[in-house]
């Protein structure tokens, strides 16, 4: 992306509830660099295998994508971090170049003409020292060429039944820079079974009527997925590879989505849940907040609705 003219410090916002105050900036136009990022990207992502970010067509995420070549064909890694658009405005060139630097040992392994034909104006060679260098990198092939598939990148699940994410819709080719909430990943140290006595006694209380109905809006596998601009990352990863006929998100008492996941290992006989995410401001939140605060992961017991929903495609 390029800049033309200056905004003045204005807000950004979507129907996904967020709203942030973001500092003056130039308005965003595709930049020479994002328009052949992307055009390669779909070119190589077109005969690509084994990519797990969904199917065609594709968004182009700027993710830190590091696009290598074998006897097999192209394949995808990834930087360190990617950088987002409007991210670049407060980026230190000095930590910029060093993803630069670490892309380039990657590609000094390969056969030059992969290099090449990626990087034919030699920007992997080039130190970033200055905004406009970081500006060329954020939008070049080297960071803005993720595939993704659009729910997946820009989805939100509705409240109601968290089974059914739609895409964020903003015409921009798959540039939106949209700002990920906070991570609030409650993955460690999960208890298998009902909660103990030491954890907050609403994780244990029997379910209120609203929750009842809630398992009862449990979709079939296959619900589109949320996206990486409105969830936490180590949450919405875990769509790429669950099985297929556990219910990642749920929908609480209050018809706001969650995720859940599993306490012990398939098979095992244990139906518990530990609540990964809930939605800020909900009830749930609330519990969460008040389990993890003493170190003790809100696990719900097999009876519970969430729970339920959870399983319901295994039963």
């Amino acid at each position: 992306m390029t800049s033309t003219q200056p905004e003045p410090v204005h807000s950004e916002s979507e129907d996904h509830k967020w709203d942030i105050n973001v500092p003056g900036h130039p308005t965003r136009a595709d930049s020479p660099e994002y328009v052949a990022a992307r055009n390669k990207m779909n070119q190589i992502a077109a005969g690509a295998t084994g990519l797990v970010y969904g199917s065609p067509p594709f968004q182009d995420h700027h993710g830190g994508a590091l696009w290598l070549k074998d006897a097999q064909g192209w394949f995808l890694v990834r930087n360190l971090v990617g950088i987002e658009w409007s991210a670049q405005f407060c980026a230190d060139p000095a930590k910029v170049d060093l993803l630069r630097q670490n892309a380039k040992r990657l590609y000094d392994l390969l056969a030059p003409e992969i290099k090449q034909e990626l990087d034919p104006d030699g920007l992997l060679d080039t130190p970033i020292q200055d905004a406009a260098g970081v500006a060329k990198w954020t939008d070049s092939i080297f960071n803005a060429g993720v595939p993704l598939q659009p729910s997946f990148h820009t989805g939100v699940l509705p409240p109601g039944g968290a089974q059914s994410a739609q895409a964020s819709a903003q015409a921009t080719g798959g540039s939106q820079d949209a700002l990920d909430p906070p991570a609030t990943d409650g993955s460690q140290g999960a208890q298998a079974s009902t909660p103990a006595a030491s954890q907050p006694s609403a994780a244990s209380q029997p379910p209120a009527a609203g929750q009842q109905s809630a398992a009862a809006r449990a979709s079939a596998p296959g619900q589109e997925p949320a996206g990486v601009h409105h969830y936490p990352t180590p949450i919405v990863d875990i769509q790429l590879f669950k099985y297929d006929d556990f219910q990642l998100w749920v929908t609480d008492a209050q018809g706001n989505p969650a995720a859940v996941a599993p306490v012990a290992p398939r098979g095992s006989g244990n139906a518990s849940v530990h609540v990964l995410y809930a939605t800020p401001g909900s009830q749930l939140a609330a519990q969460k907040q008040a389990a993890e605060s003493t170190n003790t992961p809100l696990v719900l017991g097999p009876d519970h609705p969430l729970s339920q929903q959870a399983y319901t495609n295994q039963q």
